[in-house]
């Protein structure tokens, strides 16, 4: 980390001018002209004092912001083969996130895992085939053919079935994650 640099952006992001931050921190403008420069470098005392005089703490003004990843390419998946199913996990790692999104190809005649009843909600396109959604508790199903949508709560014991003789794709999406 670059601490002249960064006490720099924060010193003109607050729109204060050398002289004002001299003033707040009762050193001189020459002194932090050096730190920003990295010519030199501020005691952690003087640190904590410019870093206070920018409306922050040391924490914070260490803590590094993550670049978070939005992006996500074919080689990022991650592809688990099941018996009845291929699970394309579409976004590593997306259980920190607040929805999981898979893609999940149902072979012929082939279902999904159970989905237990949670406190969420779910969301499906179905991209090729057509697929039924079985409610396990209610022995109910409903059918999705290609292009269309599923959207319902979690809260009932479910799966997805392919009952054709084609595979079936789906981009299924819950809330919070449970894949």
């Amino acid at each position: 980390m670059e601490i002249g640099n960064k006490i720099k952006q924060l010193r003109i992001q607050n729109n204060l001018t050398l002289e004002e931050l001299a003033s707040r921190t009762e050193l001189t403008k020459g002194f932090l002209s050096q730190v920003e420069r990295d010519l030199t470098s501020p005691s952690i005392t003087t640190l904590q004092d410019i870093v206070e005089a920018l409306g922050l703490n040391l924490e914070q003004f260490f803590k590094e912001e993550r670049q978070e990843k939005i992006v996500f390419k074919k080689e990022d998946y991650f592809i688990d083969q099941r018996e009845e199913c291929i699970i394309n996990w579409i976004v590593p790692n997306a259980q920190k996130n607040e929805m999981e999104p898979i893609l999940i190809e149902l072979k012929s005649h082939g279902n999904s895992f159970v989905v237990n009843p949670h406190e969420g909600e779910e969301f499906g396109y179905v991209l090729e085939g057509k697929i039924v959604i079985e409610n396990l508790e209610k022995k109910q199903t409903s059918v999705v053919k290609k292009g269309e949508t599923f959207y319902m709560k979690g809260d009932f014991q479910h799966q997805l079935v392919n009952p054709a003789s084609q595979s079936a794709k789906v981009l299924w999406i819950c809330t919070p994650p449970i894949f």
